[in-house]
């Protein structure tokens, strides 16, 4: 179960080191940097691509620029699989702006696209939330990415910043250097009041709702505050599951879409709120000093399902 494995993660972290993520169930990579600037990421894309044996699955879907010409599909698990026939979402919307774009990872499954853009479209109104600053969704042909990130890899997983979209059109040079707002407070404990809102708490429950959603990911302290302020029917607190990280954006995990027999749902989590001891073993000493691992070999085309070659090769 990813709430058990995701105990081995580390807590403490800032957008300048290293975050230790889970390895088994995927949801996250070894190292994420969700913030980095253009210049950060193509560094780091660079000094990978050097270390990077010539046959690892990150190396070649993470150098993919266009998505493959079939019918849309998804294939294998999140942190193990692929999407073919993946959709970009547009740049702007009326309601989103596409953050990061020279990542070149705004694509994913039709349904992530629809998703995404009915969201948008009524966080308006359900959250007064004015509009979405869309972060990492997945490669054009999915599959593992080459940086960051062990999941988004079969086009039904997105980031959405903790950041409400600003009334003008950012630049391509404003998405790919401004960083995200951080919500959480500096001993990581709760929320930060200065920053925290009403309209986050309305929109994460608005996303969770959805019966598309499968898990909403939020860092430990978001879920407390979560906890804390919620009332009447509870029943989506349930989806929003705390994880390392997160304070800057939310994750959004989508269910298998219909007719999408290659892809494999993750385990449904606990019914319960998710609020008693599971929450409070988050901002325990040993979730904040976990034991180090060696991370694992990356994967290889011939770990993933047999038809990401085909999504991979295609012209």
């Amino acid at each position: 179960m990813l709430d058990a494995l995701l105990r081995l993660l580390r807590r403490r972290f800032s957008i300048s080191m290293l975050l230790l993520l889970s390895i088994l169930a995927g949801a996250f990579s070894t190292i994420a940097h969700a913030q980095d600037t253009a210049q950060q990421e193509a560094a780091r894309r660079q000094a990978v691509l050097k270390a990077l044996p010539q046959d690892a699955a990150r190396r070649l879907f993470g150098q993919a620029t266009t998505p493959s010409p079939h019918p849309a599909q998804v294939y294998g698990f999140y942190s193990k699989g692929c999407v073919a026939g993946a959709v970009e979402l547009p740049a702007d919307g009326d309601h989103w702006q596409v953050m990061r774009p020279s990542r070149n990872r705004a694509f994913g499954h039709p349904d992530l696209i629809a998703f995404i853009q009915k969201i948008a479209t009524t966080a308006p109104a359900a959250a007064d939330w004015p509009g979405l600053l869309v972060g990492d969704m997945g490669q054009p042909r999915g599959g593992p990415m080459l940086t960051g990130h062990a999941s988004h890899q079969i086009g039904i997983d997105a980031d959405i910043w903790l950041t409400p979209s600003p009334q003008k059109r950012l630049s391509k040079n404003e998405r790919d250097n401004l960083s995200a707002t951080n919500v959480v407070a500096s001993d990581w404990n709760d929320v930060d009041p200065a920053r925290w809102t009403s309209a986050h708490h309305r929109l994460l429950r608005h996303v969770a709702s959805q019966p598309q959603v499968a898990r909403l990911f939020v860092n430990p302290a978001i879920k407390r505050a979560l906890c804390r302020e919620a009332s009447g029917n509870r029943a989506w607190l349930s989806k929003v599951r705390p994880a390392a990280g997160h304070n800057y954006h939310f994750h959004i995990r989508m269910h298998c879409p219909p007719g999408n027999a290659a892809c494999r749902n993750q385990d449904p989590p606990p019914a319960n709120d998710g609020c008693g001891a599971d929450l409070d073993w988050w901002f325990s000493y040993e979730a904040r000093n976990p034991k180090k691992t060696p991370p694992p070999p990356p994967l290889k085309l011939s770990d993933l399902p047999p038809q990401c070659s085909a999504v991979l090769n295609a012209p």
